[in-house]
């Protein structure tokens, strides 16, 4: 969840089918290329997002390599629902030590496949949402899903969830696809969590605001930043970027009177690894306060230990008041069903 708006892809860029099942070009960052490398290698899947310079992946990298006498390597997929859907493909062939970007709605699915083991990290003084404890997957951060707007061509923006469904269809909104993206994913069952068994007729009714459905989150933000959609997809803590790096506050989040949802993600180990003393090192490691201090400003989400300075900006955005969230088990359970409900009554 890297959310830097600066696109790393043509925003129109869609992969379909491809990008559903996880076949997209890895983008590696790698050290020593074309060189056997002398340091063991830690390979780990995230989100594209993650890998860019402006995002923490390099940071994190530098620091984690500075201490750890190895050889860090982030291949970025698509999205978070990309990122399981490669595992489910590769199986015990997989490349990777370490998965780091799916969500917590994604835990029982991911420990479905029998692929993860025990991090070794304890999780239960962290300052999680909804008293996250787990011992397989490590929360690193979280952040609530929004739309965010441009306030220069949208003076009043909703106010609710409903607002936005019944809201003018000439103005467009971008959304993530919920088969690949994390946030898109969260978007089907913040819609399931507010309208339950009305919610296929609620997609139906807001398809016609819908400009396009990307594969991932920076494609989606691209559109908004790019001035080709005047609403999007994405976080509460989205606008921070703009007022720390930009100095704008033209690009606000939508406040909803019935709730935000909530994402927290995590990272987990693969039992296949043979570098378990060193995945687990790096799992301890993304709860560092070093660690930590980075995500607000490289990931624009929010960290998961209550120590961490933040800057001004984040004292600006939407105060969430009630944290949306759907039971795990109950996801897992429906994941599947809701995303053909929610594929048919978007006409996709």
């Amino acid at each position: 969840m890297a959310r830097n708006p600066f696109l790393t892809a043509p925003a129109t860029r869609y992969l379909g089918l491809a990008a559903a099942v996880g076949l997209t070009a890895p983008l590696v960052l790698a050290t020593g290329a074309g060189a056997e490398p002398t340091e063991p290698v830690l390979t780990i899947y995230t989100y594209e997002s993650f890998t860019p310079e402006w995002g923490p992946g390099p940071k994190i990298e530098a620091g984690f390599e500075a201490v750890c006498e190895c050889d860090l390597q982030f291949v970025g997929l698509e999205d978070g629902v990309a990122i399981l859907n490669r595992l489910k493909l590769e199986g015990p062939s997989t490349g990777a030590d370490i998965v780091l970007g799916l969500t917590a709605d994604l835990i029982p699915e991911a420990k479905g496949t029998g692929m993860f083991a025990s991090s070794g990290v304890d999780v239960s003084h962290l300052s999680v949402p909804t008293a996250f404890e787990d011992d397989v997957f490590v929360p690193y951060d979280y952040a609530y899903l929004a739309f965010v707007y441009d306030s220069e061509e949208i003076t009043e923006p909703p106010t609710s969830l409903d607002d936005l469904v019944t809201g003018d269809p000439e103005v467009k909104i971008a959304i993530e696809d919920a088969r690949t993206s994390t946030p898109g994913l969260g978007l089907m069952l913040w819609m399931k969590a507010i309208y339950g068994e009305e919610a296929a007729d609620k997609w139906a009714q807001l398809s016609e605001r819908i400009l396009t459905v990307t594969p991932g989150w920076s494609e989606a933000y691209g559109l908004f930043t790019g001035g080709e959609v005047p609403m999007v997809l994405s976080y509460t803590t989205s606008p921070a970027y703009h007022m720390i790096e930009e100095g704008t506050d033209r690009y606000q989040a939508a406040a909803f009177a019935e709730g935000h949802y909530l994402q927290i993600e995590v990272a987990a180990m693969l039992r296949t690894t043979e570098r378990q003393a060193l995945a687990k090192r790096f799992l301890a490691y993304l709860l560092t306060a070093e660690v930590q201090s980075l995500i607000p400003t490289t990931n624009w989400t929010l960290p998961v230990r209550d120590d961490i300075d933040m800057p001004d900006a984040f004292g600006r955005l939407v105060a969430v008041e009630t944290p949306l969230m759907i039971d795990p088990e109950t996801v897992a359970a429906n994941r599947r069903a809701w995303t053909q409900e929610w594929l048919q009554a978007i006409g996709r």
